[in-house]
């Protein structure tokens, strides 16, 4: 890929997993378009903060960034960036998250995951481009209780709405994939946490909640297990993929044809650490970092909720070399200490 002239789209951006990537692509010399509709789901100074790091990676970078804000579902001002841009790698990891929030709030899962991403695919359509990575997610896997997860698992019995919109947008970049010959790639992410992560996910919850002496809710009584994978490294495995497409497996069996792979230029490949943990011990990991005991309030399991997730990624290390570098033990080190740095100093 020529540097000097093309340019990577990042739907997204200051979210953060694509702020996390933003960052990787200027620090090795990528021009990188980005945007984001800096909605107010969770607090908009975090995304305003991390738009900030961005630029202060962009001053010491030879690379070019520019920031838009805009929706997917905004589906004019959408070509107008593809249009001006003429990006080659698109990696969309806009989307409305949160499980819980999903029961809430059905409508917006429907119009960002659902009629945003086949705005996104139109674009990828009309405009040519060569590579899309979407982020999909773990949450796919629902009801499913064979452990680990690998990608040719049947998974047609999503338990939430954002699980079910995930799966969709599978399935609608594999018809794109299909008829257009877009080479797409999706990502099933396991639990990503780290520095600048989301507030409304459990590391951040316990944390401020240990910090501030205040009880945390502890759901299923704690028989709870995720596969918790580090920011540092999703954002490695993304990488790899922005550089290597999808391509048709030329072995796919349409008589026996598996999940992952297919006849089209289309693949899917689970993100995660590969080595899940109890929820008990993950927060007795955060009590040992920040030494403060947290006050447990034990509870029913929540609906949308899944008792354990676990990634097989052997897919993915055959595809691109993936293999997770962060410890649970050194990856929560390092959050807490940015935790302390940005909530507390």
């Amino acid at each position: 890929m020529n540097k000097s002239k093309e340019y990577i789209l990042i739907s997204g951006a200051a979210g953060f997993i694509g702020a996390a990537l933003v960052k990787k692509l200027l620090n090795d010399g990528f021009n990188v378009i980005g945007f984001d509709n800096l909605n107010n789901y969770y607090s908009q100074k975090l995304k305003y903060d991390r738009l900030k790091t961005i630029d202060l990676v962009n001053k010491k970078s030879s690379a070019t960034w520019e920031f838009h804000k805009l929706e997917l579902e905004e589906k004019k001002l959408l070509e107008n960036v593809f249009e001006k841009y003429r990006p080659r790698i698109v990696v969309n990891l806009a989307a409305q998250a949160g499980v819980r929030y999903s029961i809430k709030n059905p409508e917006s899962y429907i119009s960002s995951n659902i009629v945003g991403f086949s705005n996104l695919l139109e674009c990828c359509r009309r405009f040519n481009v060569e590579n899309l990575i979407y982020a999909s997610s773990s949450s796919v896997y629902g009801a499913n209780t064979k452990l680990p997860f690998f990608e040719n698992q049947e998974v047609n019995h999503p338990i939430s709405l954002y699980a079910a919109s995930k799966r969709s947008n599978e399935l609608m970049a594999h018809a794109y994939s299909n008829i257009f010959d877009i080479p797409c790639t999706g990502l099933r992410f396991f639990t990503v946490y780290g520095p600048w992560g989301r507030p409304d996910m459990a590391p951040m919850i316990f944390a401020k909640s240990i910090f501030d002496k205040k009880p945390i809710d502890v759901f299923n009584h704690g028989n709870m297990q995720r596969d918790f994978t580090y920011i540092d490294d999703v954002i490695e495995g993304i990488f790899r993929c922005c550089f290597k497409p999808a391509t048709p497996n030329i072995s796919f069996d349409s008589k026996n044809p598996e999940a992952s792979s297919s006849f089209a230029p289309h693949r899917i490949f689970n993100v995660g650490n590969s080595n899940p943990v109890s929820l008990l011990k993950f927060i007795e990991i955060i009590e040992e970092e920040i030494g403060i005991k947290a006050i447990k309030r034990f509870k029913s399991i929540q609906p949308g909720d899944v008792m354990a997730t676990s990634a097989d990624i052997s897919k993915l290390h055959k595809w691109i070399g993936f293999r997770p570098e962060i410890s649970i033990k050194d990856g929560i080190s390092f959050f807490i200490r940015w935790f302390k740095n940005y909530y507390l100093d």
